[in-house]
């Protein structure tokens, strides 16, 4: 019988994780601000249940242990699982249009179940089942890009058949094409993009631009007043790309001294903390004068306060993805497949980035929202330009030793 190595957590991405759920982008909950309520927090004995002894993954796309008896001719129906306020919803709250378009379209009726609040929490509730070869009553899932790429390492997510993807396959722009995760998407498709860039409060910074990592770990008229994200992959990513460094292809060396430049910052007081996202209110207020920040919370912020700019760093932004998933032995594949590929026609894209307003991974959406909101359509943190995604940058996969390592010198830096 093939012998798997164990796929263990350590204890510093026990502790990142942690971070990611208490007060990281883990915390969001895919929603408006003005909806923010609690989110459920995994336990300590929960997160510890994932480092526990090593588990087996179910054998590689192609091998018939991860493909499942698919029923969809039979059984006109799909088990989506998401994040909460991820998805349209009508003036009542008590229907998604979008998928009631779909099921009258194709016929096929949508249990949709918002029980995703964090990743770790949610890998937790079906780790179990995948690992035993089991269907996890789930047909199509969202999780954000290292979760994803966990699950199809561990060879629980299905392969897609492109021919069910004929306008996801057309239309998926290129900045999300080929992560080194999925190289070309053979077991993905993004839900939407999480882009972090630079806000800053232009009444805090009496008029100024702040639109480089220099600028907020040098600026005298800063110090104090600045934030970082307590997410390492942000955090680190955006300092080695305004130190010249390619997010996807640097060494420990590179990564050391972006950990230096940041030391610096927090030694001589220019860095005021590191935050998650509740940066938000101090952004909101002026007590962050800049900061780091996440793309679908300027959106938002920007509603309230007209102060509140951003600004994309010359040498670019780190972006990240939320990604549907077909679960090993799911029942639906090919009805999950179809969803999927109705959520890459560009007029119903436009009614779901109208709703949740983060980055649209949907090319040629742009005419669709404009009939929405105008405004909307010409938000480039909602549907990238040319020139914006041109700089968009993924921080690569790391190994296990790699993170851990990595992990534990970012939470010496933090304080964590």
């Amino acid at each position: 019988m093939e012998q798997f190595e164990p796929d263990r957590l350590s204890a510093a991405q026990l502790a990142a994780m942690r971070r990611s759920l208490t007060s990281g982008r883990g915390a969001l909950t895919r929603r408006s601000l003005l909806r923010a309520s609690g989110v459920g927090a995994l336990t300590l004995g929960g997160l510890a249940s994932l480092s526990a002894c090593g588990i087996p993954p179910a054998k590689r796309a192609g091998d018939a242990a991860v493909a499942s008896d698919d029923h969809s001719d039979r059984e006109k129906e799909i088990n989506f699982s998401n994040w909460t306020e991820y998805m349209d919803t009508s003036e009542d709250e008590k229907t998604h249009p979008t998928l009631d378009e779909f099921t009258q379209r194709t016929g096929i009726a949508v249990k949709y179940t918002e029980d995703i609040n964090d990743n770790v929490e949610f890998f937790g509730k079906v780790r179990p089942q995948l690992a035993a070869g089991q269907d996890t009553g789930r047909d199509l899932i969202v999780v954000t890009d290292w979760l994803a790429a966990r699950i199809i390492r561990l060879g629980w997510a299905q392969k897609l058949d492109p021919s069910h993807l004929p306008h996801a396959y057309a239309n998926l722009i290129p900045q999300f094409r080929n992560p080194d995760w999925d190289p070309g998407r053979a077991y993905s498709y993004p839900w939407t993009g999480i882009d972090t860039v630079i806000a800053y409060n232009a009444k805090a910074t009496d008029g100024k631009k702040v639109d480089s990592v220099t600028q907020l770990l040098d600026d005298p008229s800063l110090k104090g007043r600045v934030g970082f994200l307590t997410e390492m992959r942000d955090t680190v990513g955006m300092t080695l790309l305004d130190q010249g460094k390619d997010p996807a292809n640097f060494t420990t060396a590179d990564y050391d001294a972006a950990i230096g430049r940041l030391q610096k910052g927090v030694d001589t007081k220019q860095i005021r903390r590191f935050t998650g996202n509740d940066y938000t209110a101090d952004l909101d207020k002026g007590d962050l004068a800049a900061c780091l920040a996440w793309a679908g919370d300027i959106i938002q912020l920007q509603a309230g306060n007209p102060d509140i700019k951003y600004a994309i760093p010359a040498p670019g932004y780190i972006t990240s993805s939320d990604n549907l998933l077909v679960p090993a032995h799911a029942r639906h594949k090919a009805n999950a497949e179809k969803l999927i590929d109705f959520y890459y026609e560009p007029p119903n894209a436009a009614r779901l980035a109208a709703f949740i307003s983060y980055v649209c991974p949907v090319d040629g959406v742009k005419e669709d929202l404009a009939k929405i909101d105008p405004a909307l359509a010409d938000n480039p943190l909602i549907i990238p330009d040319k020139a914006m995604a041109a700089k968009a940058h993924a921080f690569r996969s790391l190994s296990s030793e790699e993170e851990t390592a990595y992990e534990e010198k970012f939470a010496k830096l933090i304080g964590a």
